[in-house]
């Protein structure tokens, strides 16, 4: 699964050819998480509150590329880095 971002000990992944709706994954620690990039909320797992205020923040910030990389990922396509948050 190939890593899109890194910031504040969170992983951020996409999968190729994942299932709808669009999403992404976080881990922290021993926690995991997917979001869902338009509505922005968990669907499955569980991240730390601290931790979910940063990747919720992030993935508002990143909603185009985080898009682009979800369309990239249908193709099995190569994706991009996206800048940490900072």
């Amino acid at each position: 699964m190939p890593e899109i971002s890194l910031f504040y000990g969170i992983r951020i992944t996409m999968y190729w050819s994942d299932h709808n709706p669009p999403h992404f994954h976080a881990e922290y620690g021993n926690n995991k998480a997917i979001i869902l990039i338009e509505d922005g909320i968990i669907s499955e797992g569980y991240l730390p509150k601290r931790q979910l205020k940063f990747v919720l923040a992030w993935a508002e910030i990143h909603k185009d590329e985080l898009m682009q990389n979800w369309e990239l990922s249908k193709d099995n396509k190569p994706l991009n880095r996206i800048n940490p948050l900072i």
